[in-house]
């Protein structure tokens, strides 16, 4: 039995198979859009594993298993053995010999790297606190659409050094861009946490203001992530000027876009005139989520496919 192909943090997969999968994102999405049948998964079936609770990533692969013509199974830890103390290396033996894909959110990487590591089918990272890589495949392909390569390019995080941005980090190295991070003293980088000892595509800017200069895209999330709701309070006190307004993106490039993963916190993170204003792709960025997944799951599943006419 071949070995399956795990998406578990950005950096397992190359630069070529991220430009194969934007470009069947593409496709999809346009045959998405043209209300034309694909069903490349006929008769397979995705088990979607959450600890954690979601809105976006359970929608976009639930709908998106079907969209593909397959099958999607939801598991809560809170009512399945895993909650119950099955060992995760237990569970995953038995949960990949009946599925064809599994989808996992939880809260530790390790639970998704022992998973995968006993498992017999693609396992897919659908947010651990360390990683958050569905997001970013969406984000960039969604910056792809917008704007074309990405290569070159400087993205802006402005907030917390959490999971999505240490996703970004493993995706300026293996897709070629560089990205600016600024973030209030105590909440810096660790970039051995991203899984990256050194990176030269990598910048820290202790003013906000100063990471946004030039930058083709913005982008940030909230300032308290599911897991630190006791830090809330501490936590406003510390981003209060790392919130992105109008005055912030005026620094980025006049053609600058912005992203927000969702859910936002309007006059927190982000002021409401940004997210709803005219460089805001938030939306987009939003349902790339489904189309990035579906090809996400095609190629793990089917490996590469020849896009039909």
């Amino acid at each position: 039995m071949a070995t399956p192909r795990h998406f578990l943090q950005f950096k397992d997969l190359a630069r070529d198979e991220f430009e194969y999968l934007f470009a069947r994102s593409r496709w999809i999405k346009e045959k998405f859009k043209r209300y034309e049948q694909y069903w490349p998964l006929a008769d397979r079936t995705l088990v979607m594993i959450f600890e954690k609770q979601s809105t976006r990533t359970r929608l976009s692969f639930e709908a998106g298993m079907h969209q593909l013509g397959g099958a999607a199974i939801f598991l809560s830890t809170r009512d399945s053995q895993l909650g119950r103390g099955e060992p995760v290396e237990d569970a995953a033996q038995v949960i990949s010999r009946m599925c064809d894909v599994v989808m996992i959110r939880t809260f530790d990487q390790a639970i998704v790297e022992r998973f995968a590591g006993h498992s017999r089918v693609p396992v897919i990272n659908g947010l651990t606190d360390e990683y958050h890589p569905c997001q970013i495949l969406a984000d960039l392909y969604t910056y792809i659409e917008h704007r074309g390569s990405i290569r070159g390019r400087t993205v802006a995080w402005i907030g917390d050094s959490n999971n999505v941005c240490n996703t970004w980090l493993q995706a300026a190295e293996v897709l070629d861009f560089n990205l600016h991070v600024s973030t209030p003293p105590g909440y810096e980088v660790e970039p051995e946490r991203a899984g990256l000892p050194g990176t030269g595509h990598f910048e820290a800017f202790a003013d906000p203001m100063q990471a946004v200069r030039g930058a083709d895209l913005v982008t940030t999330d909230v300032w308290t992530s599911m897991g630190f709701e006791d830090e809330a309070d501490e936590r406003k006190r510390a981003f209060a000027d790392w919130q992105v307004d109008a005055r912030m993106m005026k620094q980025a490039k006049p053609d600058a876009l912005f992203m927000h993963c969702l859910p936002a916190h309007r006059g927190e993170e982000v002021s409401s005139e940004v997210i709803d204003g005219p460089q805001s792709v938030v939306w987009d960025e939003a349902e790339n989520r489904l189309h990035a997944q579906k090809a996400l799951m095609e190629y793990l599943v089917l490996g590469r496919v020849k896009s039909e006419k």
